[in-house]
């Protein structure tokens, strides 16, 4: 069974910058054609997409985050990492790895909480 565990800090000072791992179990990151996903829902919204690695290690972002926001990976490892920079308490949300792309999700960790404040 395939499994995602997202991990890091629940609480981020404002101005930050926010670092998660998601470790992945039972599938490996440079299987051809998986991409593995960032995704989070702030509270009383809607999911978000952030960013993606692919199994080749190209990575994608959204555009509206794309200037404070990295994608990477450790294959030694099994995890990918999302950084995002100069958080601000719009950015709290419980944030969610994933594998798949394009709305396309198979897999998915339970999500963890972050919250931005002072």
């Amino acid at each position: 069974q395939v499994q995602l565990r997202e991990s890091g800090p629940g609480l981020v000072k404002p101005a930050q910058t926010l670092s998660l791992t998601c470790t992945v179990s039972n599938s490996s990151l440079t299987t051809n054609y998986y991409y593995w996903t960032w995704i989070r829902q702030p509270p009383g919204k809607g999911l978000e997409w952030m960013g993606a690695i692919g199994f080749n290690g190209n990575t994608y972002v959204s555009p509206s985050l794309i200037s404070r926001t990295s994608v990477s990976m450790n294959t030694a490892k099994n995890q990918f990492t999302l950084q995002l920079s100069a958080v601000t308490p719009e950015d709290t949300a419980v944030y969610y790895c994933a594998r798949g792309l394009d709305s396309d999700y198979d897999y998915w960790g339970q999500g963890t909480q972050v919250t931005v404040s002072s």
